[in-house]
């Protein structure tokens, strides 16, 4: 199943602390919890649950759907980042969260290659025609 990336966020905040804790965290090298304030986590999650909740049957939808799926849940953290003065989402989460949404996809029997190539696109396209983060 794939790793939505607010775990793995949520996870070095964690590990984060334990090392300042321990001592062995220079606290000026701490990054995390900025980075990733718990109302973006929570935020981003919300968005994550809405389309995790739109891909059971997808295997069966058309392109339209799929895409629209995919506008949706782009659309929705676009809305995310734009609250978080357009700098929620660095080139790491872009990329974890691109990942995210094409690995759930498959999860649920898309063949992202092939509807990205029925379009013009590459498999790493999907998003970019609503994506603004």
């Amino acid at each position: 199943m794939a790793e939505r990336p607010t775990t793995n966020w949520r996870d070095g905040i964690v590990k984060e602390a334990e090392e300042l804790a321990a001592g062995t965290l220079d606290p000026e090298c701490a990054c995390m919890a900025e980075l990733f304030p718990e109302e973006l986590l929570t935020s981003t999650d919300a968005v994550l649950d809405t389309f995790e909740r739109e891909l059971p049957g997808l295997s069966e939808a058309d392109d339209a759907q799929i895409f629209g799926v995919v506008e949706r849940v782009v659309l929705a953290l676009n809305a995310v980042n734009e609250a978080h003065n357009e700098s929620a989402y660095e080139t790491d989460e872009r990329e974890q969260l691109c990942d995210f949404i094409d690995q759930s996809l498959t999860e649920h029997g898309i063949d992202i290659v092939a509807l990205a190539a029925r379009h013009g696109l590459g498999r790493y396209q999907i998003t970019d025609k609503w994506r603004k983060w």
